[in-house]
């Protein structure tokens, strides 16, 4: 059977593209929806950060420098290259002329070593390992866990803690058990590993932004 287009009503094609336009539109605004959404859970959760929490763990970083101590950040995945950005951050980016540096170090940069142990003993001792080469007595440790339970990071804590160091954690979820092991913790107000790991990142910006204000001044 041959189909005769009315002419005054829309063709095939016509309402082809109509569908197509519509399902689009729809589906653009469901997308700006998502987008809106996961902003809107980030800033609750930065809007839920401790202040004086954050304020204290600046002050025990600033004790471990005005000590010439040393730092150390490790941490796994996304938590890993946060470890790697405070490193360079805190080392390189609080630098100010005349001032001695702050002494820091991400465990997680060196893939040989820590390949190296993962194969030869357990993938829980990859930090802890390096830790027994590296740290002295009263240095700092700053582990970071999204869900506060990566065992190689608790390891890594415990062994600090037993050498009279300073221990970090930055955490989110419920905090896990790393909140409850180290000195001092943030726990970001999210079960969610994106704004966590944002928030993470964060801290390390207002962190280094402090310390390099507070070197240029004093």
């Amino acid at each position: 059977m041959t189909h005769i287009e009315h002419p005054d009503l829309p063709g095939r094609t016509e309402v082809a593209n109509y569908k197509s336009a519509f399902v689009h539109s729809v589906c653009g605004i469901y997308d700006m929806e998502r987008i809106k959404t996961y902003i809107a859970n980030l800033q609750a959760a930065i809007d839920a950060l401790p202040m004086g929490k954050i304020k204290r763990i600046i002050d025990l970083i600033l004790e471990a420098y005005k000590a010439d101590k040393q730092v150390f950040v490790i941490g796994n995945g996304g938590s890993a290259s946060t470890a790697s950005h405070f490193a360079c951050d805190l080392g390189k980016g609080t630098i100010v002329q005349g001032k001695r540096r702050l002494r820091i170090m991400s465990l997680t940069d060196n893939v040989a070593m820590m390949t190296a142990w993962a194969n030869d003993l357990s993938y829980d001792d990859i930090f802890v390992e390096q830790l027994k080469n590296l740290l002295n007595r009263e240095d700092l440790l700053i582990g970071i866990s999204a869900s506060g339970n990566s065992k190689n990071v608790l390891k890594a804590i415990e062994y600090a803690n037993s050498m009279d160091c300073t221990t970090i954690g930055l955490t989110g979820f419920d905090g896990g058990k790393l909140a409850k092991l180290a000195d001092e913790s943030i726990i970001v107000d999210s079960y969610d590993y994106g704004p966590v790991e944002d928030i993470h990142l964060i801290l390390d910006h207002i962190i280094r932004t402090w310390i390099y204000e507070e070197l240029t001044n004093s």
